[in-house]
């Protein structure tokens, strides 16, 4: 006796799915109305075919599908730009706060030099002054860096407040020992206060951490603070 099973007429898959598809949508006649997004992946059929034969319909529907795609795009870089500027904001705020706290000029040096690499995400960040003769013997200490008369203008041509260096060649003046691991930095002009040399806030990375076109308005902040925290310790030790 014959198996009834393998005696069955065959039928193609690809018919069979078909035809379940047709019937699920004759049930459900607003299942894409419902799913949009399955109608983004099917192919719409062309109203002419043929050599010569441009079907505007369609290459305007598919015109309209890839600026959808670059909108999509632009959106996500610019959420993606706005959860690394928070992220920077964040940062910056923990870096100030952790100087508020610092009551002396070692204090200062030592969340500069050490806490602040930590906090802002960099790896390294130094704190110089030039020296000029017969200098405070505050600017001898190890953590701060002597710069050469004239070096702020230099590396910020003239009068620039911050400068972004995608690429910069130390040869250890600004970040001594670290030089060799720091190709981008970000530096920011310091004004101590009447009397005292000109300073710089240098943060360096081992990537392309900073670069020009960057916004510039935190690290300012954060230079602006420093001075006044400087300042503000200055006159509590003359007092």
């Amino acid at each position: 006796m014959s198996d009834p099973v393998s005696t069955a007429p065959e039928t193609p898959e690809d018919e069979v799915d078909e035809a379940a598809v047709l019937e699920f949508l004759a049930r459900n006649p607003d299942f894409l109305a419902r799913h949009p997004d399955v109608l983004a992946g099917m192919a719409a059929p062309g109203r002419w075919s043929g050599d010569g034969v441009v079907d505007m319909q369609q290459f305007l529907i598919n015109r309209r599908e890839s600026e959808m795609d670059e909108l999509r795009d632009a959106a996500q870089d610019v959420i993606e730009t706005s959860r690394s500027n928070m992220s920077v904001q964040t940062r910056t705020h923990g870096a100030v706060l952790s100087l508020l706290n610092a009551r002396a000029w070692e204090d200062v040096l030592r969340v500069v030099t050490q806490d602040w690499p930590l906090l802002l995400d960099v790896d390294a960040v130094s704190l110089g002054f030039e020296v000029t003769a017969g200098p405070d013997e505050r600017l001898m200490q190890n953590d701060i860096r002597r710069l050469p008369l004239g070096y702020v203008d230099r590396v910020l041509e003239g009068d620039t407040e911050v400068g972004l260096f995608r690429q910069i060649s130390d040869d250890g003046t600004l970040f001594a020992a670290a030089a060799g691991l720091v190709n981008s930095a970000a530096l920011a002009r310091i004004h101590a206060g009447p009397g005292w040399p000109t300073g710089l806030l240098a943060l360096g990375g081992r990537v392309d951490t900073f670069h020009p076109g960057q916004g510039t308005e935190l690290l300012s902040f954060l230079s602006r603070v420093l001075e006044s925290s400087l300042a503000r310790i200055m006159e509590a030790e003359q007092g």
